[in-house]
Order: C-alpha cells, then structure tokens, then sequence
C-alpha cells in the first residue's frame, strides 16, 4: 500500500533531500576534523600547517563533535523518519508549510552557531560544560536547532491524529508508531538541554546574568545528553526492524516485541544521566544508585531488539539455503551495501553494547572515567551503529530522492568494509589506551606524560583513523557520483517487512499513549526532580566565564 502511494509524496522527498543534504555536509566537517584528531593521536600535529581556519586542536575537537553528534545525525534524522513515517501512513505528513518553515529555521539555527563556532569563538567541545564560555549566537543557533526537533514532533503527532480519526480500529503502522515514539522520547528528554540554554547560558553569554554554576549545568546537560544517544539509535532501530529483515529475503520476527521495545526506550532512556555524572560532587549516591539501576535495565530493550533483529535475519538467510547453528549468516545477501553496512553495524555495536555496561557500573566507570575508552565506545555507538547505518540507508534513500540508481554497487561495498576495518582498529586502539589511563580531549601529541607503552596503539588510531577518512572520501564520491552521472533509474525502493507475529497479535495497551506517556514522566520526576530542586534551591550562579583558548 505504501509503494503505490509514493507518487503522492513528492514533496515529503524534497524535505528529505533538503535535511540529507545538510546532514552530509556537516558529516563532511566532522569526518576531515576527526582525521586530525587521529593523526595528532599517532604523534602528527597539521592543524596550523594543513588547516590555517582551526586554531588548535581543540577548535578541530569541537567543530568535529558538534558536526557530527548534534548536526549529522539531527538533521538526517528529521528528513529520513518524516518521510518513512509518511509512506507507513501511505499519506504525506500534515503541513507542508510547517515542515519548511522548521528546516529553514533549523538551519539558520544552524548556520547561526556555525559563525562563532568556525570563528573560534565557541571552542568549548560538544559538551559545552561552563565555565567555559561560548558567544552567545552559539547557544541561541542550538537552542533554535532544538526547537525545530519539537516542531517535528508536533507535525508527526498531527499526522498521526489525522490517520487515527480515519483508521480507529487499526494498529499504528510500525514505522509511523516508531518514529513517533523516537520524537516523543527527544522532546522529553530535550527539556534538560532547553533549560540549561534559556536559564543559564543565553543569559550569562549575553552579559545579562554574571555567573553560572558547573554542577547545574552539567546536570541539566545530561538530563539530554545521554537520552540523545537513544534519538540516534532509535532511527537505526527502525531500519532495523522495518526494512533490513525484508532487504534480507525474510520477515520480521515479532512487530509486538518490537513495539514493546520501542515503549521500554520511552519510558528508560531519560532518568540515566548521573551514570555520566558519578565522580561529580554535589549529588547524593543514592540517586546516583537509582539512575545506575535504569541505566541496566534500558540494556533489557536492546536486549530485546538484538535477539528480534537476529532472528528476522536468520529467516531471511534460511530462505537463501543457509545452514547449520551459525553458517547461516553467510547466507545474507552480502552484494547489498544497504544491508551489509547496516549487518556490520550491528556486529560492532553489539561490542558498544557491553561496553556500555562498564560506563554504567559505578566501580568500573571509575576506571575509564575520562579516558579514550569513553571515545572507543564512543565510536562504536554513534561512530558505527549510527552512522555505518545511517551511511547504509542512503545508499537506497538517495538514489529514490534523487530518481537515479547508485553509481557503484562495487565501491559502496569496499567503502563499508573500509568503514568496518577502520574503526575496528580505531575503537580497539582507544579502548586499550583507556585501559592503561591515556586521557581523553587532550592533545596527546604535545602531552609530556605520554608513556612508551601507548606509543603502538596511538599509532593503531592514526592508521584507523586514517583508514575511516579514506571509507568516508568514497562515500561521498559515489553519492556525489549518483546524483551527478548516473546513467539508470532508481530501482524499488526497500518494502516494509511484514512481521511472522503481527501487530495483530500485540496487546491493545501497546499502541495507547497515555499510560505510556505517563509513565515517562514519573520515571523523570523520580529520577531528577530531588535532585534539580535542591540544585535550584541552594546553587549560587556566581561562577564567571572563562575563555582558556
């Protein structure tokens, strides 16, 4: 039903091509600065020399962290879950005004941070922790970015009553009901970064309050900051449920344990913050105990998602002739860049996985606190389960925006596999140096402590480093290469997976809001709400800014 109806979604590609287009040029940033990063790891310092605009390091560390955490994976994220929702409700999304009137203020947003931001005047990391002070068009242009991620939520939940007043016996198709939850759990959990910029830094950037206070901010910034890691998972989730296990010759498992996860993700990803928190002063342990206890159980829903998304695989692999407890897998349609990126992705992200349980256990985390293992896992997370897929769905999205076949099968496949053996190395690499207490967000290539024992595997981040780069030029060649000299048109489209248990068979309660909805907020308030009175109560904002480059 929703390939026949694509022709009336000519619009939804336009937006879509518009936030694709700008979600590629800031991973074109990110990817160039992460190679100087790289290269500093394994000793080579080229920032003056090969850059003159990055002033230092760090300026190089922060372009690269907000191009390609906060810029790359939004702004691909509003354009592919719009119109994925669209062809699950087989209807355009309501409001085309609406939806381009958030892009452009998106990307003013955007280019209003960029400003400063390229102009070092904003060399304060992703993170942006005070008392290091940004100017004030920084925080302003990412507020703005933030407030057009509500409005997209706003025109999905609008979709969504217009479908529902039309279809009232009939369960949320699972893409649409996916994509709404994404944005619903991201409006939540944003509310702590819109906090943080409307109360504290606006107005002290401004001049107009003289002081903040690191603590509160902190707080505030994870309150989103790790809750944004399940806004960048959940869409790959989604291609992973709905789309790969058809890409894969199979069917989807189980669409009501799928639509269980996705409510699991609601209501666990935002009360887990002060597990980033817990050598900070100032918060009790018990509610550092509490957020480590949701921090375990959000695992149980990527449990979940991994053993559904394996055995949808596995069908599909079966019906190709696969055999035996494991050979089976190489039965998967590997000549398929979509899906291998988006397979190998998985196998990566399954070793984020486990290290994300070392993060969260409070007397593990103390050890890799504030080491490159963070950055390892970093890059195993949001550097691969992420973006290998995020890079594994354009490799079909833009040739059906674009109306042109991709220009080369053959390079899109080394590109993934470059991807793939780069960041082994890379992640690797980082992971050990952590072990052996090698900081992070440090330029180690001028550091006087660097011991003769990391010498190796600083070298392994220069060579995966440089080896993501080379996957990277690839990757924008053939997609440069298929909107500009592709000589065929552009095949299908991949079809939603229809589900062995269907979303019949899922209990009425799962595809309700309110209780759900609720729910999410409790777990919030629990979670945050002694903690956040009492900072608000008794913080004094009198800590001054700081500009330390």
């Amino acid at each position: 039903m929703a390939q026949a109806a694509l022709p009336s979604l000519r619009s939804e590609r336009r937006l879509g091509g518009a936030y694709l287009l700008v979600a590629l040029l800031a991973l074109f940033v990110g990817v160039a600065t992460g190679l100087l990063q790289a290269l500093d790891h394994a000793g080579l310092n080229l920032y003056p020399q090969v850059l003159p605009l990055l002033k230092s390091y760090y300026h190089g560390l922060s372009l690269h962290g907000v191009m390609n955490i906060l810029v790359w994976t939004t702004f691909f994220i509003c354009g592919f879950l719009q119109y994925l929702a669209a062809r699950a409700f087989a209807r355009p999304l309501v409001s085309p005004a609406l939806a381009w009137f958030t892009f452009w203020l998106m990307t003013a947003g955007l280019v209003l941070a960029a400003i400063p931001l390229l102009g070092n005047h904003a060399t304060v990391l992703f993170t942006f922790y005070p008392p290091m002070r940004a100017h004030w068009a920084f925080y302003v242009g990412l507020t703005l970015v933030v407030v057009g991620t509500w409005l997209v939520t706003w025109r999905l939940v609008l979709t969504y009553r217009a479908w529902r007043r039309e279809h009232p016996q009939t369960r949320t198709p699972l893409a649409a009901f996916m994509a709404l939850v994404t944005f619903v759990m991201w409006t939540l959990a944003s509310l702590g970064l819109a906090v943080e910029m409307l109360v504290l830094l606006i107005p002290w950037s401004l001049g107009w309050r003289q002081g903040t206070d690191p603590l509160l901010a902190r707080t505030l910034f994870w309150f989103t900051g790790h809750p944004i890691v399940y806004f960048w998972l959940l869409p790959t989730y989604i291609s992973w449920y709905t789309l790969v296990p058809r890409q894969a010759g199979g069917q989807l498992f189980s669409d009501p344990m799928a639509r269980a996860s996705f409510l699991l993700f609601l209501l666990l990803s935002t009360p887990v913050g002060f597990h980033h928190q817990y050598t900070d002063p100032g918060i009790e342990q018990g509610w550092k105990l509490v957020h480590a206890f949701f921090t375990f159980a959000v695992f149980f829903p990527s449990l979940l998602t991994f053993f559904n998304v394996v055995a949808s695989l596995e069908i599909g692999a079966r019906r190709r002739g696969g055999q035996g407890l494991f050979a089976w897998f190489l039965k998967l349609p590997w000549g398929d860049p979509s899906l291998a990126a988006q397979v190998l992705a998985m196998i990566l992200f399954a070793f984020g996985g486990i290290g994300g349980l070392v993060n969260a256990s409070y007397s593990l985390n103390l050890v890799v606190h504030n080491t490159t293992y963070v950055v390892g896992h970093f890059h195993l997370t949001v550097g691969t389960a992420v973006t290998l897929s995020f890079m594994g769905i354009t490799y079909w999205l833009v040739p059906v925006l674009r109306g042109r076949d991709l220009w080369s099968r053959r390079l899109a496949l080394v590109q993934v596999w470059l991807w793939f053996a780069g960041m082994t190395v890379f992640s690797f690499a980082l992971h050990d140096l952590g072990l052996q207490g090698m900081p992070r967000r440090t330029m180690i290539s001028l550091a006087t402590y660097v011991q003769a024992a990391w010498r190796p595997m600083m070298l392994l981040v220069g060579i995966g480093g440089t080896v993501l780069f080379l996957s990277a030029l690839l990757y924008f060649l053939n997609l440069v290469l298929t909107c500009l000299a592709s000589p065929r048109p552009a095949p299908e489209e991949p079809a939603f997976a229809e589900a062995l248990s269907g979303p019949e068979e899922a209990p009425a309660i799962l595809d309700r809001w309110r209780p759900w909805l609720l729910a999410a907020v409790v777990f919030i308030l629990i979670a945050y709400g002694p903690t956040l009175v009492h900072l608000f109560r008794t913080t004094p904002l009198t800590v001054p800014g700081w500009r330390v480059w």
